[in-house]
């Protein structure tokens, strides 16, 4: 976690032209770029990927590029704006359900004195196929130029939409979050701390939101594990 919070810091504070883009990944996006080629590509132009899960890190381990840690959405986004704080830079919230954006930065602000946050949107449902509506999403936040511009609209709708609009957004790091502002906003409980850490956060979801996740862990899984084996005994450098 400190090396990529220090590695999107140093991004920021480099000056490249264009926002780029910090993607989490987890089981389920590695599913996606394995059947999507854009997608795919999305995740290896990326300037950084973490891995989003455990099971990653296991994967990782097994094929011999052993990853430290899990590196969660979720805590990238406390750890960013922690780091923002110290340093007087700017974060943007965009997407999440209702209120949540709104109640996160709340939040982030009065945990980290000086946490400069310069705007939170969250667009109506749908708004990335009107084009006039994604135009003044993109207008709102380049009017702040935010340094750090967090998106929660899901995988793969918020890195399809970074995708689009990285050129024209005045945004010097932007990071795919998914669901954390759900979580940090408290309209979502978080599994304990030891279920994050031994890898069974998924089982919690799964308790909670059964009829939503069943699908996604019993065939996603399987799936991934799959990819990883294959990869595993073909000696496959990508899945």
């Amino acid at each position: 976690m400190d090396e990529a919070v220090s590695r999107i810091r140093a991004i920021a504070l480099d000056g490249i032209p264009g926002a780029q883009m910090i993607v989490p990944a987890n089981a389920q996006l590695s599913q996606i770029a394995h059947s999507n080629r854009r997608f795919h590509d999305i995740l290896d132009h990326a300037e950084i990927v973490v891995a989003d899960g455990m099971s990653v890190v296991a994967a990782s381990r097994l094929l011999g590029k052993p990853l430290p840690e899990r590196i969660a959405g979720v805590d990238l986004v406390v750890e960013v704006c922690r780091a923002a704080a110290v340093t007087g830079m700017s974060v943007y919230f965009l997407g999440g359900n209702p209120g949540s954006a709104q109640k996160t930065a709340d939040n982030l602000c009065a945990r980290f004195a000086g946490l400069i946050v310069v705007g939170v949107d969250c667009p109506p449902m749908g708004f990335e196929r009107d084009p006039a509506e994604s135009a003044a999403v993109v207008e709102r936040i380049s009017k702040v130029a935010p340094d750090f511009l967090f998106v929660g609209f899901g995988a793969p709708k918020q890195e399809y939409w970074m995708e689009e609009h990285a050129e024209a957004l005045l945004v010097k790091v932007m990071i795919a979050v998914g669901g954390s502002f759900d979580l940090l906003s408290g309209q979502i409980p978080r599994a304990p701390v030891w279920m994050q850490h031994s890898g069974f956060e998924w089982v919690f979801r799964l308790l909670r939101e059964p009829k939503r996740l069943w699908k996604r862990y019993l065939f996603g899984n399987a799936e991934f594990i799959q990819m990883v084996m294959w990869q595993f005994l073909t000696g496959r450098k990508e899945i």
